[in-house]
């Protein structure tokens, strides 16, 4: 009788996952579809709404981007010097800094704060809507709620992730040159230029590509929290504190696999 509970047990879940995936799935498409359509059928995105989007989710989040992944290129350089002094191989923390912050490091910490900052945010902020009624009160007027709501925060991220992501590869480099010059006696600017003898566009796009993707997740995760939030002020709490956790597992699970085929 516990086996046959366990196994139905894993089966709702399995179901519950499935569903969750297709939602998402029909959040993107529906989204898509007023990006590139609603202008032709009078329901335009309106860009108003896309540009206060793009201030909350990037420009805001900017300083915070930038402080970690300084103190992350930092904290690279100093591993990266430790162990590569074992085998008198110190020099070569330059190329090891500068695919790890490209390629991995940069585009991580800026999806995690976004996650962490905005993914919240949205979820709380649909979830009040929800429990409100105002996304039903949008229905009433004709309104979509996709449309009005979710499409442009799907386009603010595609528009603001790369770029954070560029910002953080440019701090994580700036910090792991800094300590690397304290060390190492190596000024700054041959650091870079160092940088830009081993990396190719390739290295950078890497991270760019997976900006996008990260966006896209961040947005669909905390859309569908806040749109599925009942139970009051708890079921609020609870819905934020989901997307932020989902967001992040998904963020590094998605990484790894990016990793493993991008890298081969």
């Amino acid at each position: 009788m516990n086996t046959r509970k366990f196994i139905e047990r894993i089966g709702e879940k399995t179901i519950d996952a499935i569903e969750e995936v297709g939602y998402h799935f029909s959040l993107l498409v529906e989204s898509f579809y007023w990006l590139l359509v609603g202008p032709f059928v009078k329901q335009p995105v309106r860009l108003h709404y896309i540009f206060s989007e793009m201030m909350k989710i990037g420009v805001l989040a900017i300083p915070v981007v930038i402080l970690l992944s300084f103190s992350n290129g930092i904290m690279m350089a100093i591993q990266g010097i430790v162990t590569l002094q074992e085998f008198n191989a110190e020099s070569q923390v330059v190329p090891g800094i500068a695919y790890s912050v490209t390629r991995e490091f940069g585009v991580l910490i800026t999806a995690i704060v976004v996650a962490g900052r905005s993914g919240s945010a949205i979820a709380a902020r649909i979830g009040s809507m929800q429990m409100s009624q105002e996304v039903d009160a949008l229905r009433v007027m004709g309104i979509e709620p996709v449309r009005h709501l979710v499409a442009p925060i799907i386009f603010s991220m595609l528009v603001m992730m790369p770029i954070l992501t560029i910002m953080a590869d440019s701090a994580a480099l700036i910090g792991g040159g800094l300590y690397t010059g304290f060390v190492l006696k190596l000024s700054l600017g041959t650091f870079i230029d160092r940088c830009f003898d081993v990396l190719v566009v390739y290295d950078v796009m890497q991270g760019l590509y997976k900006s996008l993707i990260f966006g896209v997740l961040i947005a669909l995760v905390a859309c569908s929290n806040g749109f599925s939030v009942s139970g009051g002020a708890e079921g609020l709490g609870k819905a934020t504190t989901r997307s932020v956790v989902m967001s992040i597992a998904m963020i590094v699970m998605v990484d790894m696999i990016f990793t493993y085929f991008l890298s081969r």
